[in-house]
């Protein structure tokens, strides 16, 4: 039975964690519960004890069985550190190494999987110090479970709302049950767009924000992989045992991604490459007047497919803005590749910049399946699950 360390922080959606850890639970899980001071002002002790019949943590001394140290045994016994509702002040914390209540001291002995899912304030989740934080808790190896927007206290509203328990309990057993499929393998991930110049101030570009490739990356490493990113200008957060290059244009992907090639097991093109650049960028900056332009455009290498030349299993995604399959077969006989994943962006919750996805993979010999609609590390799992058996 898996065991999972639950911390709840001072947060009006402490009330959650109640039905969290029961949810849990349901799924065959054990549950601890560990709470920070704060947290006491919305939720007691007693509520979790009968609920999971396990003691309730809360300072940094506890110890349920005399002359053992709870912090340690706790962050040795679990398999999962999930903290839900997460505050600004402990993801403040936790990303500092700070280690002054319980909660934090079990974070820092624990070295399995962390997951967060912040619940605050909308400024204070936009804080640059609260995302700073964050970045780092992600680039170290956290998940995340981003809030999502909607109405919270005192009449405001933004992105700040605890996730849905269904999105957090689907990502713990996620973590909990993932396979070792890839243990060995190496993989090679391109990611993010590319930006084409038109002067030295200007450039083509696209909506893709790196999300997706930064998820592949995190569930590649999660099943045991070695991961190399080729990532395009974004503000995606990649974890920090991922190899990244960071690249600009659409011919420096090219280059680094056929470089790092003849190394890897597994390639995977989930970036947004510009089909097309300007021919000739200009020096300086274009001056505005009243007189039309015109770019004269030239293709870019196709990237995916100079790497399913290659022979080794490749798979790339396919951003249609419809349902309709046609152009993604084509493009796997076309360009040579294992499978594709047509990703629909016309679909604002599963798009350009969502959280979230749907795919629908599609294998050369024909096979398609549909994956959940769910995180995109959720996907990412899903996917590479498939395509690494």
């Amino acid at each position: 039975m898996p065991k999972i360390v639950l911390g709840v922080c001072g947060s009006i959606a402490a009330y959650r964690a109640a039905d969290l850890a029961r949810d849990l639970m349901r799924a065959g899980c054990e549950v601890r519960v560990c709470l920070t001071d704060s947290a006491q002002k919305f939720v007691t002790p007693i509520l979790f004890e009968t609920l999971t019949g396990n003691p309730c943590l809360i300072d940094t001394f506890d110890e349920p069985e005399r002359g053992r140290m709870a912090h340690l045994d706790w962050a040795r016994q679990a398999d999962l550190l999930l903290i839900a509702p997460a505050s600004a002040n402990t993801i403040n914390k936790l990303a500092n190494g700070i280690g002054e209540d319980m909660l934090t001291t079990i974070a820092l002995a624990f070295e399995g999987p962390m997951m967060l899912a912040p619940a605050m304030n909308p400024a204070m989740y936009q804080h640059p110090e609260t995302q700073a934080s964050l970045n780092n808790l992600v680039e170290h190896g956290a998940t995340l479970i981003e809030p999502t927007e909607g109405d919270v206290v005192a009449g405001e509203s933004g992105q700040g709302k605890l996730a849905g328990n269904a999105e957090i309990v689907g990502t713990a057993l996620a973590l909990l049950n993932r396979s070792n499929l890839l243990a060995g393998k190496r993989v090679l991930i391109t990611s993010g767009p590319t930006q084409e110049p038109i002067d030295s101030v200007r450039f083509l570009s696209n909506r893709s924000s790196g999300k997706m490739g930064s998820a592949l990356a995190q569930a590649a490493l999660l099943m045991g992989a070695e991961v190399k990113v080729i990532a395009g200008p974004s503000m995606a957060i990649y974890p920090r045992n991922a190899h990244v290059i960071e690249v600009r244009t659409a011919e420096e992907m090219h280059k680094a991604a056929l470089a790092e090639l003849s190394s890897c097991d597994l390639a995977i093109g989930a970036a947004a490459v510009a089909d097309y650049r300007p021919s000739n960028p200009q020096e300086g900056k274009i001056r505005r007047s009243d007189d039309a332009i015109s770019l004269d455009l030239v293709p870019n290498p196709d990237i995916i497919a100079e790497l399913a030349k290659s022979g080794k299993r490749t798979v790339g995604f396919a951003a249609e803005p419809s349902t309709d399959l046609t152009v993604a077969i084509a493009k796997i006989q076309r360009k040579g590749l294992y499978a594709i994943a047509h990703n629909d962006v016309s679909n604002r919750g599963i798009g350009f910049e969502s959280d979230k996805n749907q795919i629908t993979l599609i294998r050369a010999d024909g096979v398609q399946e549909t994956s959940p609609l769910a995180s995109k590390l959720l996907v990412a799992l899903w996917l590479l699950e498939r395509i690494a058996e």
